[in-house]
């Protein structure tokens, strides 16, 4: 009796992790599609590691949002270097979404306010327009806060000094 109750379970078991795999790609994808990693991976796949001086962000304690409200809690792991931008998802999550190596060229900056919360706002790619908003901690920890517009030239590369000496005194007290 014990054989006969086991074999739906056997059969069972299989069916639903090909199911759930199943679901987990698909998912992926279309926040990828929706958000516009898709859109960024035909041009900017990275094909080298960051090189140079760099500083990270990410993945944990950070929430990345791209554009059509899709948000990425914990997940991206961000890298300013001296040429690009690098961005990349946790394994668990990297399906449709390839490692991305964005130019500074590619990238302007600004800023927003959202629901009282002040955040800087990376448009990718000069084509494809993808809004990725992040915190303004994040930011910092990123070297990008000297690109904001009424801090710096918005065209440059970040420096990786100290931002303590490139921030204006009434900025450097809001955001530490």
């Amino acid at each position: 009796m014990q054989a006969a109750s086991s074999q739906p379970l056997s059969i069972a078991l299989p069916g639903f992790l090909a199911f759930f795999v199943a679901l987990w790609c698909l998912v992926s994808a279309i926040v990828s599609v929706l958000g516009g990693w898709r859109a960024l991976t035909t041009r900017f796949r990275a094909q080298s590691e960051p090189a140079g001086p760099m500083q990270t962000a990410g993945p944990f304690l950070y929430t990345v949002y791209l554009r059509n409200w899709t948000h990425y809690n914990s997940v991206v792991r961000v890298t300013a270097a001296q040429d690009a931008l690098y961005l990349s998802v946790l394994v668990l999550f990297r399906f449709a979404h390839p490692p991305l190596r964005i130019p500074w060229e590619e990238i302007t900056v600004g800023s927003t306010r959202f629901f009282w919360r002040d955040y800087v706002v990376l448009t990718l790619g000069r084509e494809e327009q993808v809004p990725m908003r992040i915190s303004m901690r994040m930011a910092r920890n990123l070297g990008l806060l000297q690109l904001l517009p009424e801090t710096g030239n918005p065209s440059s590369k970040p420096s990786f000094d100290t931002l303590s000496q490139s921030l204006p005194a009434s900025k450097a007290k809001e955001i530490g």
